[in-house]
Formats: C-alpha cells, structure tokens, sequence
C-alpha cells in the first residue's frame, strides 16, 4: 500500500466515519494505545508479506542494497519494478513480489523476514499508519500528523495481550529513524504535487529525480566524473562526506534536486557565479528573440 493510497483511504474513512475495509477510521494520537504482537508460530504469521504494494524509499534502498551486498544497479534490477507515484507522477521504485509463489515478498521465509534489521518504512509501521493534515501547497509551517491502525482479516496479532502506545510501537520498529532519514524526499513529493496534475516535469528531469534517489552510485559517479563540480559549488566536506557515505549522498540529493528541479535555495550547493551568469544571459537572450517583431 503506498504512501499516496493511505492518505487517500484513510481521509476517506474519516470523512465517512464507517468502519470497514482495512483502514479503522479511528484517529490515534502519539499516546493512543492499541494491542498487538507477531511471532513465529501465530497462525497468520507471514500472510500480511503476500501481495502488498511496497513503495521503497532511498533510505530503504540504501539500507537493503548494503545488507545484501549489492550495488544499486543489481538491488534495482533484482528486486524492484518502476513506477509513476500518482498525483506527482514522479519516478520510484517499488518492491517486485515473487508471482510463482502467490505473490510472496522476495525476502519472506517460513521463519520470517530475512533482512528484518534492515526492512522497509512501511514494514516497520505496520498495523500503524500515518497521514498528513498539512495542505500539499504549503511548504512552510508545521504539519499536522496522525496515525490510525491497519486492519486485515486475516491478521491475529491484534488479539494478542501485548499493549503498545503508537510512540511505543514506533520507537520499537526504528521508526522515528526512518522518518527522519525520508523527510527530505517526501518534501520533495510535496512540493510536486502542489503544483497540480496539469504541471509535467520534463523526462530528462524525472530520468535524474529516479537516478538520484534510488541509484547512489550512478549519482556519485555522476558528481564526481562528469561536469557536475565545474557548474556547482560544493564544500570540501560535504565532498568528503558523500564520497564514501551513502547516507551523507542520499541526503544532499535531495538538496540538489530540490535546487536544480524546484529552484529552492540551499545552504550545501548552489550554481557558480561565472555558470549562473551566463544561464542569464541565455535566457535574456531567448527571451528578446522571442519578443522581436516578424519583419
């Protein structure tokens, strides 16, 4: 379920004030308690890792490519399939479920999650969900969240005795991590979506918004081998930084794109003046071409 369709159904489900479907349309707050515990051994265990739409974020890929050893490329290829996120037809990855066995998650066994330390966001919230009362076209301000539980029927671990709180459950499951590490991309999903369904971004931009947040060897490789220092002025030890450190590299990405596609300032990297000048200059120059009248 992505990040997109559990703001959209749980909005729903609160406007409607039913209950019903997956989604219980009660609102929790941070102390808001609720029950729940899965283990080897429930009689669901497992279920909730067939047919699931899991959209991975970069800190994810990040940290599941490293556990496993991989680069980018082959985690990319391997494991996961392209995707348009919806209202901000943005590029992602999503998680590939294995068709031969029921639609089962690739990293699935009969004794559980196989890369449980280094699982998606998504997977850690579970039941919990999260949205956003924050209007998409404001960008400035605090933002107002709230959580609500996830229900299937077939899921036993609400019946379990355990109590949690939803900070509780979300302190247990690293979540706060997780949110922290993301918050820089789903800035960036926001920022697309305020502009509406009718504002397209070029291809040749949505092909650098994929590379740059699911691929950080592509990206570096793109920072340091091509003519990307000559036009961007970057410090010495964000460079050191993102060198070697893929956490570090993810996390100015998102300032890049957020300056070069949004035209946001940033404090990390910006145009050198000579390179800035001159963009000027071409666009003055077009725009007089334009407005020169046809002899």
């Amino acid at each position: 379920m992505t990040l997109e369709h559990i703001e959209k159904e749980v909005g729903d489900a609160l406007k409607m004030g039913e209950p019903g479907g997956v989604i219980d349309p009660v609102r929790l707050e941070k102390d808001s308690t609720f029950n729940f515990r899965c283990y080897p051994g429930i009689s669901c265990f497992n279920r909730c890792c067939h047919n699931v739409n899991i959209i991975l974020t970069p800190y994810d890929i990040v940290r599941i490519k490293n556990m496993l050893g991989l680069t980018a490329d082959m985690f990319l290829q391997l494991y996961t399939t392209p995707e348009i996120l919806g209202q901000t037809e943005l590029p992602i990855a999503r998680l590939k479920m294995l068709e031969e066995e029921r639609g089962r998650c690739p990293f699935v066994s009969p004794k559980g999650c196989r890369i449980y330390s280094d699982r998606p966001v998504c997977c850690r919230y579970y039941p919990i969900g999260i949205a956003s009362l924050r209007q998409q076209d404001k960008l400035k301000g605090e933002e107002e969240e709230f959580f609500f539980v996830v229900k299937e029927d077939h899921c036993k671990g609400f019946n379990e005795p355990t109590e949690w709180t939803v900070d509780s459950w979300r302190a247990d499951q690293e979540a706060d991590l997780y949110d922290s590490m993301n918050r820089g991309w789903l800035e960036l999903l926001l920022r697309k979506a305020s502009f509406g369904e009718g504002a397209k971004m070029p291809e040749k931009a949505r092909q650098l918004f994929f590379m740059v947040t699911t691929n950080t060897e592509r990206f570096r490789q793109f920072v340091f081998e091509s003519p990307f220092l000559g036009s961007f002025a970057v410090d010495d030890n964000t460079l050191k930084k993102i060198l070697k450190d893929d956490v570090a590299l993810m996390q100015f990405g998102f300032e890049y794109l957020k300056h070069v596609i949004f035209g946001a300032e940033s404090d990390i990297i910006r145009l050198k003046k000579d390179v800035l000048d001159k963009t000027v200059k071409k666009i003055i120059k077009k725009r007089r071409k334009k407005k020169k009248p046809k002899v």
